[in-house]
């Protein structure tokens, strides 16, 4: 697939993620290699309808809404329906061009007696729209227009009281000015990480935790086996290598991998750890938004290593993706918080110094997670790396994310079942 795709953060007022955006774009278009041929084709079919139908909702979103663009060929040809998604979480937005008729409306209503919800993408109100807006659940405005507020009111005549959703807010002072509009919800780049600040606590998966405790409990376990377990949750990441950098053990090496780590502590210190710290985190079993983004962040540079001839780096690259919310978990500085796990140079630099061969990978999913999709594509120049390369390390990370949930509940099912 020769596209980029993402999901973006839509935000309430108190910068909690209420649900994402899919945002998608045309490889071959932003490098102006596509086909004239491509233009029908790409109004008939959605990247983004398609991309969830394969790979679902829950790695893009962790089960929160996605709205999806759906133009007037999408909904006249049933396409939101073929995906097999629960349509309670599915909002498909009409596009600011949409071509809007009693056909589409029809279809829409169809829609929305099925769960869909809709939304309008800077589509203004007026008669030939007034359908449309009643049976709207969001609408959706550019924060930047300079008629922003009679927008917003004209969007909500007769006390409709849909949703509106402010895009394109370019930083946090404009986020502040907009933040007390009722009934809204807010996207762009005004955020410095696409998390809520209630959910900054990161807490392991109970299943990871519990599966660690068992393999410590053998006498001659694995420590390949354990530092596997560990290294798919970041939660357990840290308290590791938090444990390491204590005084209590005085390693002076820095790390550059989990197996690294754990080989350093050994059976009977990595055992010691187990017990005393992991037994004491089992409270929650489900995982936050940090703990989901920072594993696919990790990931996601680790599937990157090739692309950008790092691969022997690729441990340091996943370490790098793991704690690069390490600032937001801890509720510190980078430079303050790096020094609490000990992680090698390289890894440093890139979070603390913002440099170095492992921040360009770095600096390219920054820019991907934002769409942000010009800087995306001069990484790409300058590091001669195919539109293929990054659409594949990206899905693939999103595909081993829901994987690894998938394969850990039902594991936990097994065992209450038993």
């Amino acid at each position: 697939m020769k596209s980029f795709i993402v999901a973006v953060p839509i935000f309430d007022s108190e910068m909690s993620v209420a649900a994402y955006r899919m945002n998608t774009q045309n490889g071959e278009k932003l490098f102006g290699a596509a086909k004239d041929y491509t233009a029908m084709t790409d109004m008939m079919n959605s990247i983004g309808l398609e991309t969830i139908s394969q790979v679902g909702i829950e790695p893009f979103t962790g089960g929160k809404p996605i709205f999806v663009e759906c133009n007037e060929f999408n909904i006249m040809t049933d396409l939101p329906q073929k995906c097999n998604v629960d349509p309670e979480l599915l909002v498909c937005v009409l596009p600011e061009k949409s071509k809007l008729d009693n056909a589409v409306l029809f279809k829409c209503l169809k829609l929305k007696d099925a769960g869909y919800k809709i939304a309008l993408d800077n589509i203004r109100n007026n008669h030939g729209t007034a359908a449309f807006y009643e049976i709207a659940d969001y609408i959706l405005l550019n924060a930047q227009f300079p008629t922003l507020n009679n927008l917003i009111i004209n969007s909500r005549l007769n006390d409709r009281r849909q949703k509106i959703v402010l895009t394109g807010i370019p930083n946090q002072t404009a986020f502040e000015k907009l933040r007390t509009t009722p009934f809204a919800l807010f996207e762009g780049n005004f955020y410095s990480e696409p998390i809520t600040k209630g959910s900054s606590k990161i807490s392991p998966i109970k299943i990871n935790a519990l599966r660690l405790l068992k393999i410590v409990s053998e006498e001659d376990f694995d420590l390949y086996e354990a530092s596997d377990v560990i290294s798919r949750d970041p939660a357990i990441t840290i308290s590791l290598l938090r444990f390491i950098n204590s005084p209590a053990v005085n390693v002076s090496r820095r790390i550059d991998s989990i197996k690294n780590a754990v080989a350093i502590l050994g059976q009977r210190e990595t055992k010691k750890w187990v017990v005393v710290t992991i037994s004491a985190q089992l409270g929650e079993d489900k995982p936050s938004e940090v703990t989901k983004l920072s594993l696919v962040r990790a990931k996601f540079a680790e599937n990157l290593a090739t692309a950008f001839s790092l691969g022997v780096l690729a441990p340091s690259l996943f370490m790098m993706g793991l704690f690069s919310l390490l600032d937001v978990i801890l509720d510190k500085p980078m430079s303050e918080a790096i020094e609490e796990v000990s992680v090698n140079e390289k890894i440093r630099a890139a979070l603390v110094d913002h440099k170095g061969d492992l921040y360009d990978v770095l600096q390219l999913i920054y820019a991907y997670e934002r769409a942000d999709w010009e800087s995306v594509a001069l990484t790409m120049i300058r590091k001669e790396i195919d539109v293929e390369q990054i659409n594949t390390a990206f899905l693939n990370a999103l595909v081993w994310y829901k994987e690894l949930l998938e394969s850990a509940y039902a594991e936990e099912g097994e065992g209450t079942a038993g």
